[in-house]
């Protein structure tokens, strides 16, 4: 009972904490977010957005900062070697719970370009992070069903077409463009619901990836697979950041991206989406072959001595 009442009060201590430090750099970013908007001289627009990135790096470099000092996690990264901040990287990652976005900043900060996300178009009405996001360009995805696509074809490959504008922004600065190519947050009536041949992972959708990388031309040639379990078991958000999680393991593998598979047509040529699918499923074997080992590997450590 006290342990679960001081888990919660952790948990509602670092999430103000994070509300603050948010607030905090939200008020430069939107000031600087309207220097941009209003600047003409193109020179100008590249000073705001230099200054965005110092202040988004300020305010993830608060967040870990309090992740770290309250949260008594043992991080177990591996994979580092190698990684460069200038250099472009397509970055997927399994997807189990909404603390993946704070171990993956903190596994993979300042060790790689600045991570993009496309994010729900949802996310837009959050209050200061949906326009922190605006600000930097981020691509804003509005997905639609597949009853509302058969009525609206009209609306059909809006998303590849998102993906395609917001690509060509980063020809010129080198970015890492994380993808969870599940989609969604893994859950077993999901898992149960798709049928999926993993053990520990949903089924991947590899149109967005394909599509990204098309449209990088040539500029991405490696694939950043990151993994992340959670010895103890997945858990919520509000369990995190309660401090529940005691173990995190990251591993990241850099894979080059096969040849044949960089310049291809996703939507127009079935070999290639053959091909493209095939490539991805052994990408993914591999990661579900992974989090088994790394499970029964952890699960001594992962139990309590009164366990």
């Amino acid at each position: 009972m006290l342990t679960t009442l001081f888990q919660h009060l952790r948990a509602c201590m670092v999430m103000l904490m994070v509300i603050a430090n948010t607030v905090f750099w939200g008020i430069p970013v939107h000031l600087v977010a309207l220097a941009k908007l209003v600047a003409w001289r193109t020179a100008w627009k590249n000073a705001c957005a230099r200054a965005l990135m110092r202040t988004v790096r300020g305010w993830i470099g608060g967040n870990l900062l309090i992740q770290d000092f309250f949260l008594p996690i043992s991080w177990d990264i591996q994979g580092t070697e190698g990684l460069r901040p200038d250099k472009w990287y397509m970055v997927v990652c399994n997807h189990q719970t909404w603390a993946d976005i704070p171990v993956l900043l903190k596994a993979l900060t300042d060790r790689i370009p600045f991570p993009t996300i496309f994010a729900k178009q949802q996310m837009l009405w959050i209050p200061i992070m949906g326009s922190a996001l605006w600000a930097l360009d981020y691509p804003f995805m509005k997905r639609y069903s597949r009853e509302y696509l058969a009525h609206h074809p009209d609306k059909s490959g809006l998303d590849l077409e998102t993906t395609r504008r917001a690509c060509r922004k980063y020809h010129f600065t080198p970015v890492s463009i994380l993808n969870f190519i599940e989609g969604t947050r893994f859950t077993h009536e999901k898992h149960q619901r798709q049928k999926a041949p993993y053990r520990h992972l949903l089924r991947p959708k590899t149109g967005g990836l394909a599509f990204a990388i098309e449209v990088m031309e040539g500029r991405i040639t490696h694939m950043l697979d990151v993994t992340i379990v959670y010895p103890g078991g997945m858990t919520d958000f509000w369990a995190y950041l309660g401090g529940k999680i005691q173990r995190v393991s990251v591993h990241i593998r850099e894979i080059t991206i096969p040849e044949p598979l960089l310049r291809g047509r996703y939507a127009e040529d079935p070999e290639f989406r053959a091909a493209f699918q095939k490539w991805i499923r052994h990408v993914w074997e591999d990661k579900d072959s992974l989090i088994d080992r790394l499970l029964k590997h952890d699960a001594p450590a992962a139990r309590s001595p009164g366990d």
